[in-house]
C-alpha cells in the first residue's frame, strides 16, 4: 500500500492507514468513529457528494483502476492519497471494495437541536432504530420528500456509518440533522417550539394517514423501532397517533417503507413541486 498526492514518499505507515481498518466490524465502527472524529465515505459518488456538501477529507483510499474517477476531487485537497491492489485493500479493510474509492472524512460537528428546527415545518425524528439500513432509507426518503430536518435520539444507529450513507445516498449530507440528547423529554421542548408531534403507531385512537395529511403548518413525525415500535412513553406524549391504512391482511410496513409513505403524504407545497 503505497501514500500518493500528498502522502509524503515511500510506503504507507500503519497509523497513516488506521481509519480503514477492520470496517466491517460494526461494533468497533460504531464506537470508533465519532470517537476519533471520522465517518468512511464509500464509492466515488458518495465520496463527490460529501465533497459538494463541503466535509473535509482526511485521506482517500482507492485501487489504481479507480484513482483517475475521483481525479478532479483529489485535485482540490492535500490529504493523503493510498493506492492498492484490490487484495491489499480488502485485507485493509475486511471485504471487497467494488464501488470504486474510500475517503475517511473528518465528522461534522452535530449543531444544537434548537438551531436544526428554528426555520423548520417538518420534521422527521428517528427513536431508537438499531439498522444502519433503515436509517439510511429513512434519510433519503425525507430528502426525497422535502423534510427539512431529522432529529436522531441517543440509542439511533449512526447516521454517518458508512451502510447508513450508501443506502441513502449521500443524502444525509444533504438534510440537516442531528441528536436530541434528552428522549422523550424533547418532545416537550418541540411542542414549545410550535411543533405537533405525530407517532406512527397502530393504537385505538390513532387517525389515518389521509386524514392527518392536512397536517398542522409545523409538524414532527417520530418513528420507532423496527420490532417493538414506539415507546408508549413517547406515543403518550405526542399530539396525535398516525396510521398508515392497510388492505389485503398486511398489518404494518418495514418502518423504512413507512417513512417513505408518510414524507410523501406530509409535503407541503413548497417541497412537492418538482425539480
Amino acid at each position: 500500500m503505497n501514500g500518493g498526492a500528498g502522502a509524503g514518499d515511500g510506503a504507507a505507515s500503519a497509523a497513516d492507514l488506521h481509519d480503514y481498518t477492520q470496517l466491517t466490524d460494526v461494533g468497533l465502527r460504531r464506537v470508533r468513529e465519532p470517537a476519533e472524529g471520522l465517518f468512511i465515505a464509500e464509492s466515488s459518488k458518495i465520496i463527490r457528494r460529501a465533497h459538494a456538501s463541503g466535509l473535509r477529507p482526511r485521506s482517500y483510499l482507492t485501487s489504481p483502476k479507480w484513482l483517475f474517477d475521483l481525479a478532479d476531487v483529489i485535485a482540490d485537497s492535500d490529504v493523503p492519497i493510498f493506492i492498492g491492489t484490490d487484495a491489499a485493500v480488502e485485507t485493509l479493510t475486511g471485504f471487497h471494495l467494488h464501488r470504486g474509492a474510500l475517503a475517511a472524512m473528518h465528522r461534522p460537528v452535530l449543531a444544537d437541536p434548537a438551531s436544526i428546527v428554528a426555520d423548520a415545518r417538518r420534521l422527521v425524528i428517528i427513536e431508537d432504530i438499531v439498522d444502519h439500513t433503515n436509517v439510511g432509507a429513512i434519510f433519503r426518503s425525507a430528502a426525497a420528500f422535502g423534510v427539512d430536518a431529522v432529529l436522531v435520539t441517543p440509542r439511533c444507529a449512526d447516521p454517518l456509518y458508512r451502510r447508513s450513507i450508501r443506502v441513502s445516498m449521500g443524502t444525509v449530507f444533504q438534510v440537516p440533522w442531528t441528536r436530541i440528547e434528552s428522549w422523550p423529554d424533547g418532545i416537550r421542548t418541540l411542542q414549545e417550539h410550535g411543533f405537533h408531534l405525530a407517532a406512527l403507531a397502530l393504537d385505538d385512537d390513532s387517525v389515518g394517514l389521509r386524514e392527518f395529511a392536512a397536517a398542522p403548518e409545523r409538524t414532527a413525525v417520530v418513528f420507532g423501532t423496527e420490532g417493538d415500535g414506539l415507546r408508549r412513553s413517547t406515543i403518550a406524549a405526542c399530539d396525535s397517533t398516525v396510521m398508515i391504512p392497510m388492505s389485503g391482511g398486511v398489518d404494518s410496513l418495514n418502518v423504512a417503507a413507512a417513512s417513505a409513505v408518510t414524507c410523501f403524504a406530509l409535503q407541503t407545497d413548497e417541497s412537492s413541486v418538482a425539480q
